[in-house]
């Protein structure tokens, strides 16, 4: 039995999926199984991963989706075929880097207080390497109020007895691209907590497609992901203007051109 379960909802990514596997073959760390799921994909996303699996049998394993059901479906889908202690993340269009799973399981392994480790993440597009972000050490409960997502998602690996304690990602369309932000109210308020790693050990693919994905209606998932959370943290009333301020944030992000958005976006990032 592998030490790490890899979970990778797979939709529409033909062009870069072959990318993203190759990334997870090219690890220092071996302990891993890769469970990937096509989510209904229309494109030759399904073709693509079972080239891998056929080659890779003991180490890959493909699952498929009838109709699109969303990533929250999908990676329980994964999470129920995953014999790993951890659990990480993976992207069908992003990469990771060399040691990525050698240094979060070794931090796994010698932190068992943590059930969560993260890293930052290197942003490219079709030009290269542009960016990167920055996370907090050791995310508190108040770090949710400013600084949500406490962690970085594609690149995180967790304890699988604590995804299963949380029944994992909740099924819900209103959460659809901000599940990962419900994942981590529901593992603090259960007790878990996580580190951030310093060092940038994953590359997302932040280019027009993954512009074009944040949508003023999966903006608006966001906010009600944060109402949700401080009910969860039974957070008092006067902790709610936050979500106020959220929504009008999502709301400008959600209306202001799209070039004017590009433009922001990357001058708010730190270049890389």
């Amino acid at each position: 039995m592998n030490k790490v379960s890899i979970i990778m909802g797979i939709y529409n990514c033909e062009a870069t999926l072959s990318e993203a596997i190759e990334s997870i073959l090219g690890q220092t760390y071996q302990e891993w199984e890769l469970i990937m799921c096509d989510d209904g994909s229309t494109d030759a996303t399904y073709s693509v991963a079972e080239k891998y699996t056929k080659q890779f049998s003991d180490k890959m394993i493909l699952l498929k989706n009838s109709v699109n059901k969303g990533l929250n479906y999908t990676l329980n889908k994964c999470l129920k075929v995953a014999t790993g202690e951890y659990v990480a993340r993976m992207d069908g269009d992003d990469i990771s880097l060399p040691k990525r799973l050698e240094k979060e399981a070794d931090f796994l392994d010698t932190h068992p207080e943590y059930a969560i480790v993260s890293t930052p993440m290197i942003f490219f597009d079709e030009n290269g390497d542009w960016g990167r972000s920055y996370s907090i050490e050791k995310p508190q409960k108040k770090d949710f109020i400013k600084h949500s997502p406490v962690f970085c998602h594609a690149p995180c690996m967790i304890r699988k007895k604590a995804y299963l304690d949380v029944k994992g990602y909740t099924v819900d369309k209103r959460m659809l691209r901000f599940e990962d932000v419900n994942l981590w109210y529901k593992l603090y308020s259960k007790g878990y907590i996580g580190y951030n790693l310093s060092e940038p050990l994953y590359k997302m693919r932040d280019d027009i497609n993954a512009v074009r994905r944040r949508s003023l209606r999966s903006r608006m998932n966001g906010v009600y992901v944060t109402y949700v959370g401080f009910r969860l943290f039974g957070f008092p009333w006067y902790m709610y203007r936050y979500v106020v301020l959220d929504f009008i944030k999502h709301l400008i992000k959600g209306v202001i051109p799209e070039r004017l958005y590009i433009f922001i976006h990357k001058k708010s990032v730190k270049k890389w």
